[in-house]
């Protein structure tokens, strides 16, 4: 299976520092998306919103079979996700994510979630607190906070999208893998890139946003510069809704 993966190499922010274990059996790379529930203070998500489902962590392969599960559990409730994604993602399983928050008619949101339970603890034993997938008990923290295209291809899905002030929208360069088999030639890799920036385009289309996203990671390229897309441009490109 060739996939289309975002490079962001940045420093690690809250709950990065030690990578956490995989989440499958053998073959699962460690820090893959994990879905759970967390429970906060009144407000906590947004007016009227103490409860929300936290993704954390790289989109994986199967990153959208967890979701799917986590939603199907949750008896008709429309919980917001709150996406903090980091480390290399499929962006094309992020744009599978992204379908799934809209066909649910659910919102979206930046943020990391700390559970009130993983104070003080490794990040393994606190990884075994959130495999089940809740309730917890946590609070959403906004400080730096960091989107990358993972992120807002994930984030576009919402019907609904908010991102806190201060995030960081940071766009990196792709790069084409296969995880079964790691040499693909230039030219396939010139041939997929194409063909996934215009399905990204079509995609960010689809969700009401601006695909000049994709022109800007186009122009990164593997390896270059990340880009940071300033606060003032998230309306004029629909990457947040507006206020209701």
């Amino acid at each position: 299976m060739i996939i289309v993966s975002g490079l962001l190499a940045l420093a690690a922010g809250p709950g990065q520092a030690q990578q956490r274990p995989p989440i499958g059996t053998f073959g699962s790379p460690p820090d893959a998306m994990i879905f759970y529930v967390a429970h906060g203070a009144a407000d906590a998500c947004g007016p009227g919103c103490s409860d929300w489902i936290a993704a954390e962590g790289a989109v994986q392969w199967d990153s959208y079979k967890r979701l799917i599960a986590i939603l199907d559990r949750q008896a008709g409730r429309k919980l917001p996700v709150v996406i903090h994604s980091w480390g290399t993602s499929n962006l094309k399983v992020a744009s599978s994510l992204g379908r799934i928050l809209r066909d649910r008619g659910l919102d979206a949101m930046a943020g990391t979630t700390e559970v009130s339970a993983c104070a003080g603890k490794p990040e393994a034993d606190c990884f075994t607190l959130k495999r089940p997938g809740g309730p917890l008990d946590a609070k959403l923290s906004v400080s730096d906070l960091i989107c990358d295209f993972a992120c807002v291809l994930t984030l576009a899905g919402g019907v609904h999208r908010s991102l806190p002030q201060g995030t960081k929208v940071v766009l990196g360069g792709r790069s084409i893998r296969n995880r079964l088999a790691p040499n693909v030639s230039a030219e396939q890799r010139e041939s997929l890139t194409e063909y996934f920036g215009e399905q990204h385009r079509k995609y960010l289309n689809e969700m009401g946003i601006a695909p000049d996203l994709v022109d800007i990671v186009d122009g990164i390229g593997e390896g270059g510069r990340p880009v940071v897309i300033p606060s003032t441009d998230w309306a004029r490109l629909h990457i947040v809704t507006p206020s209701q």
